[in-house]
């Protein structure tokens, strides 16, 4: 009787041990993953979306659509795909900062054609869709960048928070984003090639108590994404969402680089030469993480307390402390 009980508690361990190796195992196969992805492997060449191939083809490439072009990451997206080798369609609401990138672009990379289009997002109008439509409907689009973005002034409860404020984000972040991209897509579909790169953010991955709605238009994106990118890989269509902690910009209201908080040149740098690699997001289709701190950092809330109770509470806590110092500062100011 003992001797047995001894082999059913040997079998237990064995057990037990077996399967803390296959899921140590696995954990490691991911991790190493995910440090080739960010550090050495390289990604997608941008010729394949129809880059030019080198500065005497400037103006002979396809074009490249970027949303919210005039600051920040959507003008980083508008240059450094123009010395890439495409030629650019900036879509924003100014008309004048949209002639002012469209001069920057001729002048870094001399020979690239540009198209602007002034069109305000939030309004959701349908004569400026129309108009957009129209001029692009015949180009060869090889990428679109939709960056355009809006978020709450500062957390804010969802019960409190103004409708007009819920109803702009939405309508920028989710109805823009579906509206661009089914104008562009079917020519990408047609021509068997063609990236779709959407800004996401941690707070689609990991949500955002009292920036709720901006954080739920962030998970949209990641669900968009991904069923997007099934259908459209059949026709070598590349769709992927770009999952971003901070960055410095208008949007976040970061004004100084770290190293968790990248400067837009260098983001934009690194994740353009990671196409199609997911880096931190291993393991979920159509995501990318590639930016080396946010990466790591995605990696690591994934494989700890993504999900749990205990992050909800880690943001909540975040989100409350800068809506008091918001709120300090404003009650300063009036």
């Amino acid at each position: 009787m003992a001797s047995r009980n001894i082999q059913k508690a040997a079998q237990h361990v064995f057990v037990f041990v077996a399967i803390g190796t296959i899921w140590f195992l696995l954990g490691f196969t991911r991790f190493l993953r995910v440090v080739l992805d960010i550090y050495v492997l390289p990604g997608i060449p941008l010729t394949r979306f129809g880059a030019a191939k080198n500065k005497n083809q400037f103006g002979k490439g396809s074009w490249a659509v970027v949303t919210g072009a005039t600051d920040g990451i959507g003008q980083e997206f508008a240059l450094q795909l123009a010395n890439k080798g495409f030629n650019i369609i900036l879509l924003s609401r100014t008309a004048e900062k949209l002639t002012q990138v469209a001069q920057q672009i001729q002048k870094a990379s001399p020979g690239i054609k540009t198209i602007t289009h002034s069109i305000d997002f939030s309004a959701g109008d349908e004569a400026q869709y129309a108009v957009i439509k129209a001029a692009l409907q015949d180009l060869d689009i090889g990428v679109l960048v939709n960056n355009v973005g809006a978020s709450h002034a500062y957390p804010v409860p969802f019960a409190e928070m103004e409708e007009e404020e819920m109803l702009r984000i939405a309508e920028i972040n989710v109805k823009a984003t579906l509206r661009v991209t089914r104008i562009v897509s079917p020519g990408m579909v047609q021509r068997k090639r063609g990236l779709i790169l959407n800004l996401g953010s941690f707070s689609g991955q990991y949500p955002v108590p009292l920036l709720a709605t901006y954080s739920a238009t962030k998970t949209f994106l990641i669900s968009f994404s991904q069923a997007l990118g099934e259908e459209l890989r059949r026709s070598n269509v590349i769709v992927q969402n770009i999952n971003a902690y901070f960055i410095v910009s208008k949007l976040s209201k970061i004004r100084r680089p770290s190293f968790f908080i990248p400067l837009p040149k260098a983001f934009v740098k690194q994740t353009l030469s990671k196409i199609g690699r997911q880096g931190g997001a291993a393991g979920r289709p159509s995501n990318s993480s590639v930016w080396p701190s946010h990466g790591l950092f995605d990696w690591l809330l994934t494989s700890t307390i993504a999900g749990s109770q205990a992050l909800l509470r880690i943001n909540y806590d975040n989100s409350f402390s800068i809506r008091k110092r918001a709120l300090k500062k404003q009650s300063k100011t009036n």
